[in-house]
């Protein structure tokens, strides 16, 4: 026995290790330049739309429908801020805590749902145990909380988001479904099994479960066994898709304050700006949002900015077919590449441009 402990302790270094190792070279690795490199290299795997005053500046697979992953939100963002405008949704309706845990699936979302209430606490946004509509929606972009967006797609409707694509005039975008409770159908169900199933029998076996929880099924449990890599990708390749070309013209209506009436644009602003909490980006930005999301296998980004200047931004890039290293390296420089789009900072738009239109 002692041995065995032994022998594991040396396994469980070498992987401690490999991945300080691994950590520090992408440290020093990393910089905006990985990701531009990675669109140019990969274009098979990538798509980037950028726009600035209007102009198309990069525009590289941007029909490509992908999978959004936790991008989707955003949708979900706009159609709560427009029911909240039309007196359909109160923001300051209070939600017991438990209603919005029957959604959550524990260690499937990288500790997202933990870390929001948490937060909510030390703000003191609870209250007797309950918390606003509001909060649940800035929870949803803030800290890409599931339970959250389920709620959310409940409360909203699956129906009203589906019209709220049209409204918005986005060409290609695959229609709701509980792409969360979705897990559970993987769990349900082998690989052969999965790969057969016609997506509209796995949308069918999705609302299932989610209904299952929304009445607090107990007896839903995921462990990480149940959700091996193989049913992962399955996952991933079934979430709802779109396009950078779609989503960065979502991006323009946020950014325009013009497409939307002024209190939606209000709502909407205070859900998915908390980038403009910062005072250190009040001072070169009038506004800003972003929200990406991700898988083991996809990436995706959303952003829009006016700085102060008055230069407009709008940008959407994503990733599909990731390695892990490759996963890991790119989410380690998404900041850095976001704030060279945007303040082009000794005219570090135009480098990375330069590598990303080169043919």
């Amino acid at each position: 026995m002692k041995k065995a402990l032994k022998i594991i302790a040396i396994i469980l270094g070498v992987i401690i290790v490999g991945f300080g190792i691994l950590i520090w070279y992408f440290k020093s690795e990393i910089s905006a330049d990985t990701i531009a490199e990675y669109i140019h290299d990969h274009p098979e795997n990538s798509s980037i739309y950028l726009t600035v005053n209007n102009q198309v500046l990069a525009d590289k697979n941007s029909d490509r429908k992908m999978p959004l992953a936790s991008s989707v939100k955003i949708i979900v963002a706009i159609e709560y801020a427009q029911q909240v405008a039309d007196s359909i949704v109160n923001p300051n309706t209070m939600v017991d805590t438990n209603t919005i845990n029957r959604y959550y699936i524990p260690n499937t979302d990288g500790g997202a749902q933990p870390e929001w209430i948490k937060s909510q606490i030390a703000q003191n946004k609870i209250a007797d145990g309950k918390v606003s509509i509001e909060q649940i929606a800035k929870g949803m972009i803030d800290f890409s909380s599931n339970a959250n967006t389920e709620y959310l797609i409940d409360l909203l409707t699956v129906d009203s988001l589906n019209k709220r694509i049209e409204k918005l005039g986005i060409q290609t975008h695959d229609s709701f479904y509980y792409f969360i409770s979705a897990l559970y159908v993987l769990k349900d169900n082998n690989i052969e099994q999965l790969e057969a199933m016609p997506m509209s029998t796995y949308q069918n076996k999705s609302l299932a479960f989610h209904l299952r929880k929304s009445i607090n099924d107990t007896s839903l449990k995921i462990s990480g066994a149940d959700l091996p890599l193989e049913k992962q990708r399955i996952w991933s390749d079934r979430l709802i898709g779109s396009t950078t070309k779609d989503y960065a013209s979502v991006m323009q209506k946020i950014n325009s304050r013009i497409y939307f009436d002024s209190t939606t644009q209000h709502y909407l602003d205070h859900v998915l700006e908390g980038l403009m909490d910062n005072p250190a980006n009040q001072k070169w930005l009038e506004h800003s949002g972003k929200k990406g999301g991700s898988t083991a296998f996809v990436l995706t980004e959303n952003l829009y900015a006016t700085r102060k200047d008055g230069e407009q931004i709008e940008l959407s890039y994503f990733f599909n077919n990731l390695d892990i290293v490759d996963a890991i390296m790119m989410q380690s420089c998404i900041n850095m590449f976001d704030l060279a789009m945007i303040r082009n900072k000794d005219g570090e738009r135009d480098k990375l441009l330069e590598i990303i239109n080169e043919k």
